[in-house]
């Protein structure tokens, strides 16, 4: 059952954070700088209103010190002690250099990473906030960022130029880049309708499983795209889920459940699911070639009909091309077979119809049930369990 966490705000709800501490507190920031803390159970703990009014975009509690808070507003990330909420503790002024839309944190809390809207991602050290890397290779706003875990100079930032890089603190430059757009524009030349139109994949969101190999971004195309890092970081292999009908806003992996390849994504359609991806081509690699071999021996049946109806044509065409378009054949139809079989297996485990576009989405284990807490056009947080898994 659905739980509704009110009167924490005035505004709409941009961001969600939850602690790691033995309270397990949950911060929101909203509209107008409000940033509300909240119990396990949803009832308001503390309430402050930033100075300046802006519009606050990210709030992440410190993974190795849950009494910081960090929130984002404008080009300022204020540190807050949620212990005492009465004001902000430090202030990084300008920590980008133009409006943030996004911060994350490594494991070990010795670095903050800032997207903005210039394309920069900023890395600050932690204490004092000092800029300690500035990264520049998004050519329009850069939305999310992400630390990888057991890998903390490692960072992975997504942008509306539908960009995903992946980068190591030491150089400033990717290590690799994937464009969202080649990739999306190639499965639809297999894919797409007569007439059926796409929204270009502009990243929304970022997220890395606790693997660290695995990662996930909510693009406006309404897909999930995935990809796998492999030795030396290269980027192993791409590939996607169809999440939603409308843009994917929101896409993080949860850490607590069975295994680290369950994703709860979110959408302009209202739609909030959840994937187990274990299955997915591009978390299990090694699926992959004994699904095409029982897909293709699976519609060899229908093909026979096809194949008799080719048999007259044979004497036309000569031995060689023959052979040939057979070979071309049998591997478009093995490619089918694996594709059905993926989406087959793919599906969402959960589906709830939220109702209305998801501005975020916060997995957090809430008096012990694995939850998911979402924020969207409303002054409400709605808190949906998992627990039916």
């Amino acid at each position: 059952m659905a739980r509704q966490w009110s009167e924490g705000h005035s505004t709409s709800i941009l961001c969600v954070g939850t602690s790691s501490g033995s309270e397990g507190l949950i911060a929101s920031g909203s509209e107008g700088g409000e940033v509300t803390l909240w119990s396990q159970e949803g009832t308001v703990v503390g309430r402050l209103t930033l100075p300046g009014e802006e519009d606050n975009t990210s709030v992440v509690f410190s993974p190795a010190a849950p009494g910081q808070l960090y929130v984002s507003h404008g080009d300022t990330v204020s540190v807050l002690d949620p212990r005492n909420l009465k004001g902000p503790v430090e202030e990084f002024q300008g920590a980008g250099e133009e409006e943030i839309n996004a911060l994350a944190l490594n494991e070990t809390g010795s670095a903050l990473a800032v997207a903005d809207d210039s394309g920069a991602v900023r890395v600050l050290e932690l204490p004092g906030g000092k800029v300690c890397r500035t990264l520049r290779r998004h050519t329009n706003i850069c939305s999310s960022v992400a630390f990888r875990p057991h890998r903390p100079n490692n960072l992975v930032s997504a942008g509306l130029d539908m960009q995903v890089m992946l980068w190591g603190l030491q150089k400033t430059r990717p290590m690799w880049t994937l464009n969202l757009q080649d990739v999306a524009e190639e499965e639809d030349d297999h894919q797409q309708r007569p007439g059926q139109l796409f929204n270009p994949p502009l990243a929304h969101c970022v997220s890395v499983a606790s693997c660290g190999n695995i990662l996930g971004c909510a693009a406006e195309d309404g897909r999930v795209h995935l990809m796998r890092i492999g030795s030396g970081s290269k980027l192993e292999q791409q590939g996607a889920v169809k999440a939603h009908s409308q843009g994917a806003s929101q896409a993080h992996f949860v850490s607590f459940l069975s295994h680290p390849y369950w994703l709860v994504t979110g959408g302009n359609d209202g739609q909030v699911t959840l994937w187990d991806l274990t299955r997915h081509p591009v978390v299990a690699p090694e699926g992959i070639a004994k699904t095409r071999v029982a897909a293709a021996s699976r519609r060899k049946g229908k093909s026979k009909a096809k194949r008799k109806e080719q048999t007259q044509d044979k004497a036309k065409t000569p031995p060689k091309a023959e052979a040939e378009k057979e070979e071309a054949e049998v591997e478009d139809e093995a490619t089918a077979g694996a594709e059905e079989v993926t989406e087959e297996k793919s599906g969402p485990k959960l589906s709830i119809s939220h109702g209305d576009k998801v501005n975020w989405l916060c997995p957090a284990v809430l008096k012990g049930e694995p939850s998911v807490v979402v924020a969207d056009q409303s002054s409400s947080l709605t808190v949906y369990p998992l627990s039916q898994l």
